[in-house]
C-alpha cells in the first residue's frame, strides 16, 4: 500500500464519522421534538457504514500486488430511521397530548447517543493518528534520500 492509498483510506473513515458525529448531534437536539414536518415525533437516525474496494490506478496496481486488493475504505451506505416506537410520557397538560393525556417523545436514548459521540470521537481520533503516521513515514522515507 502506498502512501497516498493510505491517506485515502483514513480520509474515508475521517468523513464517515464526521457524518456519524453530525447524525448523533441532530439525535440529541431533537430529543424532545414531538413535532416534524412529516407528522409525529422525531425519529433517531444512525449512519450504515459499508466498506468498498479503493479505487485503483495503474502505477498503485503496479506498487500494490495482492496485498493492494484486500485494502478496503470506509463509506455511508446510508442513513437510517430508528423503527422502535416513540416513548409515551403521561403529560395531559402538553398540547400534542393524545385524548389519553399521552405525549409520544422521540424514540433517542440521551445516554446511549452520548455513548455513541464517545465512540465516533475516539475512532475520529484513531483515524488522524493513523494519517499522522503515514505523512511521519512519508517525511522519514525522504530523509533517508539525503
Amino acid at each position: 500500500m502506498d502512501f497516498f492509498s493510505a491517506m485515502n483510506v483514513s480520509a474515508s473513515a475521517l468523513s464517515a464519522e464526521r457524518t456519524r458525529m453530525n447524525l448523533i448531534s441532530s439525535n440529541l437536539a431533537n430529543a424532545n421534538a414531538t413535532r416534524t414536518p412529516e407528522g409525529g415525533p422525531y425519529k433517531r437516525k444512525d449512519a450504515v457504514f459499508a466498506a468498498e474496494q479503493q479505487p485503483e490506478n495503474g502505477f498503485g496496481r503496479a506498487l500494490d500486488g495482492a496485498a493492494g486488493r484486500h485494502v478496503r475504505q470506509v463509506k455511508v451506505a446510508g442513513i437510517v430511521e430508528d423503527q422502535n416506537p416513540p416513548r409515551m410520557q403521561y403529560d395531559p397538560s402538553h398540547p400534542d397530548a393524545d385524548p389519553q393525556g399521552y405525549v409520544a417523545l422521540p424514540n433517542v436514548n440521551v445516554v446511549e447517543e452520548m455513548a455513541d459521540m464517545i465512540n465516533a470521537t475516539r475512532t475520529y481520533e484513531a483515524n488522524v493518528t493513523a494519517v499522522q503516521a503515514a505523512k511521519s513515514m512519508a517525511l522519514k522515507t525522504l530523509e533517508i534520500s539525503r
